[in-house]
Order: structure tokens, then sequence, then C-alpha cells
């Protein structure tokens, strides 16, 4: 039964996870951080965060579903990373 909460729970992690690249290439390509909520994208790394402190601290074995909250909690990190560069480019060419 566990092997079946670990493929749902993987297709779930996987779901949150196919925006990701899609948000960091835009936020690329644009240059720009309108349409970006800094607190939406801080609960969301926070939520990756503890989805990988709770795995880490389960007394479980770690599973192939713990690579996809790193994966997701590195693109959400990306994409964090970007909005302050973007935000930091748009200050600078409205002010």
């Amino acid at each position: 039964m566990g092997d079946i909460a670990s493929l749902f729970e993987a297709c779930m992690v996987v779901s949150f996870g196919i925006s990701w690249p899609l948000s960091i290439y835009k936020a690329f390509k644009t240059k720009s951080a309108k349409g970006k909520s800094l607190l939406f994208l801080c609960f969301i790394w926070f939520g990756y965060v503890c989805g990988i402190v709770s795995k880490l601290t389960s007394g479980k074995s770690i599973t192939y579903v713990f690579f996809f909250y790193v994966l997701n909690l590195i693109m959400v990190s990306i994409d964090l990373i970007l909005y302050f560069i973007n935000k930091k480019r748009e200050s600078k060419t409205t002010g």
C-alpha cells in the first residue's frame, strides 16, 4: 500500500512542479517580475522545505518522491532569484 501512496504523492509533486520551468522561462525571457507574487513564491518555497524536512525526519526510508521535492525547491528558488533580479532591473528603469 505504501508504494501506491508514494506514487500518488509523486504525481502530486510532479503536477505542482510542471509549472515551474514555464514560470522560470517566462521570467528569464521577459526580464519582468510583473504578475509574480513574492508572498506566493515564499509560501510555496516554505511548503517544499517542510515537505523535505518531513521526509528526512519521518524515520521512513527516502523514496524517489524526495527527488521531486528537492527538484521543485530548486526551481522555486531559481524563480525567486529571478524575481529579485527582475524587480531590481525594473526599479532601475522606472526610478
